[in-house]
């Protein structure tokens, strides 16, 4: 049975219908935005201590810089290097015969200037023991390696793959090491994560790989910084809320639990911070500098990775740029960061070429996970190795009309 859209078809009217009212007082409730911010402007440093005593239900950016200011393009250093990683996997899967799941880590890196050179990699890895199937505490406890938790864990791979090839990298020029998505572990958030499961994939995974580009930097100009295409992030709007509510110190449970209509800081809620930035910026500019007030940024524990983040506006769309705080606080790093990134743009139709170059070396296709698990039950067939599946993943295989 296939989709009958002939059924949807008067849905899909109602939607446009709907987005068109939205639209309209998506409009008015910009121009209050940009009004609001102008009055920011004038005393930012009552709003900053507003923030810091507010109790909010959602994230609120810090304000490391005027949030109204927009900084320019500076021009790219005639010799420089961008190396980018992505990642993609084949979880477990129940339903077939062996127990493993497999990483693949796609590298690239990108050389320009008088010598230029390209190198690219695809660095499939397998795991199948019990130590490798899950993350264990030193008194017996486990965690299995799947799902959300998988998706973590080949965070933490593609940042410590990003790192070795950094460190292989004999040079004196300034590089740039690009992550697609952001440096915030989101998936941690929220989630009832016993703390030897934070510690091994937080502490002992991914800062300490954040600890190696720091390190990195003190022998040549080497930054690391994240990439969010098309971000759905409200953390610099949400500044606007703060600012408009008429309470202080701002306490939402207190005074707004169970309101959610006809609250003053519903004039500009639902925008997004990409659409503000996209009306404030003018091309190739960034943003006011900000920092992350996320629950698990605070798990980070080391000042220097608090996560910082601006927007930038490029030919097509508005990005947000995350960095860690030593390079947030290095001008030349930061500048080295905006414009590597809108040169990568430029490159590669508006979307950083090294990313979509990594993407490719790492992308696993429906046909490879097909083909992936034909040759594991082929290989363990022919060893006369004897594995119950599910009768689930045969039917699907079997035409049965």
């Amino acid at each position: 049975m296939t989709l009958d859209i002939a059924q949807v078809y008067g849905q899909i009217e109602a939607m446009a219908t709907d987005v068109k009212a939205r639209q309209a007082d998506y409009g008015q409730k910009f121009d209050f935005a940009l009004q609001t911010i102008s009055i920011i402007s004038d005393n930012q440093e009552q709003l900053d201590r507003k923030i810091q005593n507010a109790r909010t239900t959602w994230l609120v950016a810090g304000l490391k810089e005027k949030i109204g200011v927009r900084r320019p393009l500076k021009t790219c250093p005639d010799n420089f290097i961008v190396v980018a990683s992505d990642g993609s996997h084949i979880d477990v899967d129940r339903h077939q015969s062996a127990h493993l799941f497999l990483l693949n880590i796609g590298l690239v890196q990108l050389q320009y200037g008088n010598a230029p050179d390209a190198c690219f990699l695809s660095i499939p890895s397998l795991y199948f023991s019990a130590d490798e199937l899950s993350i264990r505490s030193q008194d017996g406890r486990q965690a299995p390696l799947e799902g959300p938790l998988l998706g973590i864990k080949r965070g933490v791979e593609e940042c410590r793959y990003l790192a070795d090839r950094v460190c292989e990298i004999d040079t004196h020029l300034p590089m740039v090491a690009l992550i697609d998505g952001s440096l915030i572990m989101w998936g941690l958030v929220g989630q009832r994560y016993e703390d030897f499961v934070i510690d091994q994939l937080l502490v002992n995974g991914f800062l300490k790989q954040l600890d190696r580009f720091a390190v990195l930097n003190q022998r040549n100009q080497t930054a690391i910084a994240s990439y969010i295409s098309f971000p759905r992030s409200t953390d610099v709007v949400n500044v606007l809320r703060v600012q408009l509510c008429p309470y202080d110190p701002v306490d939402c449970d207190k005074y707004c639990k169970g309101k959610f209509e006809g609250r003053e800081c519903d004039r500009v809620g639902g925008l997004l911070d990409r659409v503000l930035f996209g009306e404030l910026l003018s091309q190739g500019e960034r943003s006011a500098l900000f920092s992350s007030s996320s629950s698990i940024v605070e798990k980070y524990g080391s000042h220097q990775h608090q996560v910082c983040f601006f927007y930038v506006k490029l030919d097509e769309e508005v990005a947000r740029v995350e960095v860690p705080l030593w390079v947030a606080d290095n001008k030349v790093l930061l500048d080295l960061v905006h414009s590597a990134i809108v040169d990568q743009c430029n490159r590669g139709f508006g979307y950083p070429v090294a990313l979509s170059e990594a993407h490719e070396q790492a992308v696993v296709t429906g046909a490879d996970r097909e083909q992936f698990w034909n040759l594991v039950d082929r290989v363990l067939n022919e060893g006369n190795i004897s594995l119950q599946h599910s009768l689930k993943q045969t039917s699907k295989r079997v035409k049965w009309i």
